[in-house]
């Protein structure tokens, strides 16, 4: 082959550029100032189907890229191009994602199942046909007469298969109190093999989350688009995220502040 690999190719760095937090190194808030800027937009009480699920679908594609870049398996890959026939060698030689590795996406009912779906269309276009797939989890928050999370209900699931060497990526959008997220993983845990990595993707998250995951599962990694920590004092909010205990983003109902509201019930167009 008359065309050599170009060393620019050879080493492309994995991590994307994220906040400084003192959280540890699993857990990746992204520094992007595009998704926050759509993100602030699917926030905004104006923000209504279709809109909001389109705006969903795009800021997904932000933290698949930013999860892929950062986890998944690499090789070193030669692809030829339409080139080829015209031009000895023409081919692209340099990283690639590894298309063998196994993804599972795990759709926590209601608000991850769009994004899960949408998990396994963008890493189908990576993996072999056999390499992803979707299971499905039905939970609930339940609540005291005050509306307080006070636990949460699992109605069912639909799990595929076997979990080892897979990465398995939970895709909600909010992670308020990780009641849920927690117990989805526990869920996952108990089927057949050991996952490669445990993935959590999220558009928001509140240090409250963070604590309730790295305290049950501290393999997780954690990836959002922004951390609230609005009730906070004004002294936590001027200090670097994860220096203090008192960090919090939820209110006396658990919801999460400046947060996005309801966005279950927004993705499904629903009053409840």
């Amino acid at each position: 082959s008359r065309l050599l690999r170009d060393s620019a190719y050879s080493s492309i760095p994995s991590t994307p550029t994220e906040v400084n937090h003192a959280y540890g190194e699993r857990v990746h808030i992204l520094a992007d100032v595009y998704g926050l800027s759509l993100l602030a937009k699917l926030g905004h009480p104006s923000t209504i189907q279709p809109t909001a699920n389109r705006l969903l679908e795009r800021l997904y594609d932000i933290l698949y890229a930013a999860m892929v870049n950062t986890i998944f398996p690499r090789v070193r890959g030669e692809v030829e191009t339409r080139m080829s026939g015209a031009i000895e060698g023409a081919a692209y030689r340099g990283d690639l994602i590894d298309p063998k590795a196994r993804a599972i996406f795990v759709g926590v009912a209601r608000a991850g199942t769009l994004p899960a779906y949408q998990g396994l269309s963008l890493l189908s276009d990576l993996l072999e046909p056999s390499g992803a797939r979707v299971d499905h989890i039905y939970m609930q928050r339940r609540t005291d007469d005050a509306g307080r999370v006070v636990g949460v209900d699992t109605a069912g699931s639909k799990l595929g298969g076997d979990v080892d060497g897979a990465y398995v990526v939970f895709p909600d959008p909010m992670g308020a109190t990780g009641s849920s997220i927690s117990d989805a993983i526990r869920e996952v845990k108990g089927l057949r093999g050991v996952p490669a990595e445990i993935i959590c993707v999220h558009l928001i998250i509140t240090p409250e989350y963070i604590r309730r995951i790295q305290q049950d599962h501290p393999d997780a990694h954690i990836f959002a688009l922004r951390l609230d920590r609005g009730m906070s004092s004004a002294e936590v909010l001027a200090n670097q995220p994860g220096l203090s205990e008192s960090e919090s983003g939820l209110n006396e109902v658990q919801y999460i502040v400046p947060g996005a509201g309801g966005l279950g019930e927004l993705i499904n167009n629903s009053d409840s």
